[in-house]
């Protein structure tokens, strides 16, 4: 792709997003704060030891319109926050990955967050020194707030190509696509070097699709991919729902494959926040932790799901319709290119089942590992020791002892161990080096 028109497309890509925030009346200012009835919100003095009341009540959380977001938007929305003691928690929708960024290096008291639903990868990044301002920004990631849940989804064009799973049909789809002079093909993932990104290129790669020269990684904003796929602008994209629903549902593109056929549970999105602000509030880190916890648990049940995608869809926080929401979040999937649809898939979204909360530092070793695969991070980098920097399972562990989480759901490893992808590869957290070895399509 030239630079010229890599620079065009998302320009235009971020002008769209700017558009949307004026036509919707969002920002990233503190306006999406939700306030529950008396009713449904307990009182925190009910609910807190003095011990343990935080040391302050009120912080600034981003979120990005996906419904894994929805732990930090029930927590709000049924007073969770507020009933550990954090009274004065905002709860604020972010345009984009890069804006959640660039927030959470200004903080709270520089008009930004404190904190944020985030791609599990970006925590890392930032502490590295991937900034507006290129210095670090030391983070803490706290949990983990699901599993599962993406997918990536392709333009009905490449439906004859019967593409899947397997995406080996794009090798010589995108060459027929550009001898046929169609240019630049772009294949759009949110952030470089998070979670889409990653799954995008492994799936590339493991199709022996090669990225950047096959087909050009572009950053979009969750909410313009459907928008992109429509004008032509894009072959793929690789985003959480309900973006991979709705383009389903409009007819414009197809699913080749949810992210949890690529690797079973995989982990996706975290909540991390700034280590100044966790370190200055260990009280209130653990009670926001708390809330999102038993959100987590509540936005697991069967029961809950219409309710919880009722109140996600809502304006003031995605904007979409819930009936693009509840089928993939109950694990029914209609992949649109004429497969079955497949009912109450056991890769559907989890938040709680099977320790998906639980933020298993083998897990961000792989995501360190694959962005030194991808070249976005040095290859020397010492990536056990930023884990156990970056990663506060310990401040996960004691508030789960605090809400009175039965042992047995309490990991006693940080690693999930060996890890198996779709294509037969294995991830050994004791041997990334190995691993890394083995990839035969990488930049390192």
């Amino acid at each position: 792709m030239s630079k010229l028109s890599r620079r065009k497309f998302i320009f235009t890509a971020g002008a769209a997003t700017a558009g949307t925030l004026l036509v919707h009346g969002c920002s990233t200012g503190p306006t999406n704060t939700s306030k529950t009835n008396a009713a449904s919100t307990p009182t925190p003095a009910a609910n807190v030891n003095p011990a343990d009341a935080p040391e302050i009540t009120t912080a600034k959380l981003g979120f990005i319109a996906l419904t894994d977001a929805a732990p930090l938007i029930v927590a709000q929305e049924k007073g969770l926050f507020a009933k550990y003691g954090m009274t004065g928690v905002e709860v604020v929708k972010q345009a984009s990955w890069p804006v959640t960024r660039d927030n959470l290096e200004l903080g709270s008291a520089g008009g930004g967050i404190d904190g944020a639903h985030i791609l599990s990868p970006m925590p890392y990044l930032l502490s590295l020194g991937q900034t507006k301002n290129k210095q670090p920004l030391p983070m803490y990631l706290l949990a983990r707030l699901n599993t599962n849940g993406q997918a990536i989804s392709i333009a009905n064009s490449y439906k004859d190509f019967k593409v899947g799973l397997e995406s080996k049909g794009l090798k010589d789809a995108f060459a027929q696509a550009k001898s046929s002079g169609k240019g630049d093909l772009k294949a759009a993932i949110t952030y470089p070097g998070g979670t889409h990104d990653l799954w995008m290129r492994y799936w590339l790669a493991a199709g022996e699709v090669i990225p950047e020269q096959d087909i050009s990684v572009v950053p979009i904003p969750p909410p313009q991919m459907v928008a992109n796929m429509k004008t032509g602008n894009m072959e793929a994209f690789c985003v959480g729902e309900p973006w991979n629903a709705q383009l389903v549902n409009q007819g414009a593109g197809y699913t080749a494959l949810i992210t949890g056929e690529l690797w079973k549970d995989h982990p996706e999105k975290a909540f991390a926040m700034r280590a100044d602000w966790v370190d200055k509030n260990p009280k209130a880190a653990k009670a926001l932790l708390m809330g999102i916890m038993e959100a987590q648990q509540w936005c697991e049940k069967a029961e809950n799901k219409e309710e919880m995608c009722q109140i996600v869809s809502q304006a003031k926080w995605f904007k979409v319709p819930a009936k693009d929401i509840i089928e993939r979040s109950k694990g029914n999937v209609d992949y649109g290119d004429g497969r079955p649809v497949v009912q109450a898939s056991p890769l559907l979204m989890k938040y709680w089942a099977d320790n998906a909360s639980y933020p298993y530092k083998s897990h961000d070793l792989w995501f360190l590992t694959e962005n030194i695969r991808w070249g976005y991070i040095p290859a020397d980098t010492k990536t056990k020791e930023l884990v156990d920097k970056v990663n506060r399972e310990d401040l996960w562990k004691e508030a789960a002892k605090a809400l009175g989480v039965a042992q047995a759901e309490i990991p006693s490893s940080t690693s999930r161990g060996v890890e198996t992808f779709f294509d037969g590869v294995k991830f050994d957290p004791e041997k990334p080096e190995e691993y890394l070895s083995s990839l035969k399509i990488k930049k390192a």
